[in-house]
């Protein structure tokens, strides 16, 4: 009588492992691989160009410049004219020395 319980369990069981090793091995995960942004204002040298850089890029770029002081950046080059040096942008309102000290290395005028 023992047979008759023995066989179909260690068949059920198998038939369990073979669906489960069968479905584990056909599904693979999809990596998606974040785009290669290539910003055409920053030089060679991974700088931004204070005359050519939009608020989105100058926000991204350089620390301590978040959306309203980017805007305030563009707004003064718009009214101004180009900057003629790193250093005018202490101009800006809201950009003090310690944020050019922090920006100085990635900032360049052309």
């Amino acid at each position: 009588m023992r047979k008759g319980y023995f066989y179909p369990l260690i068949f059920a069981l198998l038939a369990n492992a073979s669906v489960a090793v069968g479905a584990t091995a056909v599904v693979k995960p999809e990596v998606a691989m974040p785009p290669v942004v290539q910003s055409s204002v920053s030089s060679q040298e991974g700088k931004v160009d204070l005359n050519q850089a939009d608020a989105t890029t100058l926000q991204r770029e350089l620390t301590g410049i978040g959306k309203a002081k980017a805007d305030a950046i563009v707004a003064y080059r718009e009214s101004n004219g180009a900057f003629s040096s790193v250093e005018e942008l202490l101009e800006v309102k809201g950009i003090g020395k310690a944020i050019l000290d922090k920006n100085r290395d990635k900032l360049e005028v052309n």
